[in-house]
């Protein structure tokens, strides 16, 4: 409607400028004795130049609304053709268009064939990508593993044998007792690596269950099978999938820690919602280490910081020797995990 108005009155200016410009050439300059006659004279009641105002108005009116009329026609045309340039057989389509247009769309749509054909490719590189890079560190956690067990299962259970060797040597009672006590402690301790690092071996961490829910059954397994105490308290708290998921490796990541090199009693997990914040903590009272100079648990210490650092959250690791160590990870929660909860 505005488009339409400001037509009319810019043809009225065009119309009127044009009218008193003949005017002026015919008649000559707009004095009173020669110019008296537009109102003086009439038609129909009307002076001329009441009529020349109405003529001119109606003229410019009519000529907008043409306009006006046949601009919103191209207008949707246009629409109509630029909706259909996305679909893949609008190639076929243009066959049947004229004019000036067809070109312009044929450009359009072939630049969008391009773009498709980009994109798809792209889509295409990227899961070819992903699938490789899984791949590849799949092999560097089986080799980490191998590693790992060859270094540490291995070497224990032959030093368990060596000295169960040395036992059907010797008739020494009390020295015999000595050192079955000595393979005891060694075949529990390889018994407890093991069970750390199979925590590596799961291939979906969660399996479809919540945080807390897969939290809790990891401990129920662990407390079947290990020789300390696991406290723990489990709320349930409204995360993203990805959240989830580096959380839990961050709890299997610190628990197998402490299987492996701790030598703990007691062992507590926490997972809690304060202050619009989820809570991770693993703690125990097992040996501990130097932050700065021991690096027995450098891999896993080194895993639980990028998985923090991927999800966004805060991280520390606290260590004391002969006290034991914390592991927290703070992750914030956002209004819409609020109100999904």
């Amino acid at each position: 409607m505005i488009a339409l108005i400001a037509r009319f009155f810019i043809l009225l200016c065009i119309i009127a400028t044009f009218t008193i410009s003949i005017l002026f050439f015919i008649i000559g300059e707009p004095t009173e004795e020669k110019w008296a006659f537009l109102l003086e004279k009439t038609s129909y009641g009307l002076p001329l130049a009441g009529i020349f105002i109405i003529s001119a108005s109606s003229i410019s009116f009519f000529l907008a609304l043409w306009m006006s009329i046949s601009i919103k026609l191209k207008e949707n045309s246009t629409t109509r053709y630029v909706k259909k340039v996305a679909d893949p057989d609008f190639a076929k389509m243009l066959k049947k268009t004229s004019g000036s247009l067809k070109k312009a769309l044929r450009d359009a749509n072939d630049l969008i064939e391009t773009q498709r054909s980009s994109l798809q490719r792209l889509a295409s590189e990227k899961v070819e990508t992903n699938d490789a890079i899984v791949q590849e560190r799949l092999l560097a956690e089986r080799q980490r593993l191998a590693r790992e067990l060859h270094d540490s299962v291995s070497q224990q259970l032959f030093a368990a044998s060596m000295l169960l060797s040395a036992l059907t040597e010797q008739e020494n009672d009390a020295q015999s007792q000595k050192q079955l006590g000595q393979v005891e402690k060694i075949v529990q301790q390889a018994q407890l690596e093991m069970r750390a690092l199979l925590l590596h071996l799961r291939p979906v961490a969660l399996r479809n269950k919540s945080l807390a829910e897969g939290l809790e059954d990891l401990i129920v397994e662990l407390q079947e099978k290990v020789y300390f105490q696991i406290d723990y308290q489990i709320e349930e708290i409204s995360l993203s999938k990805t959240e989830e998921d580096h959380l839990f490796r961050i709890a299997q990541e610190a628990l197998s820690n402490t299987l492996r090199h701790a030598k703990a009693t007691e062992v507590e997990l926490l997972l809690i919602a304060r202050d619009q914040l989820a809570i991770l903590r693993i703690q125990d009272n097992g040996l501990g280490f130097h932050n700065e100079g021991d690096k027995t648990s450098s891999y896993g210490l080194k895993n639980i910081a990028e998985r923090a650092v991927e999800i966004g959250c805060t991280y520390k690791i606290v260590s004391v020797p002969n006290e034991g160590t914390i592991v927290e990870v703070k992750v914030p929660i956002t209004k819409e995990e609020q109100i999904n909860d």
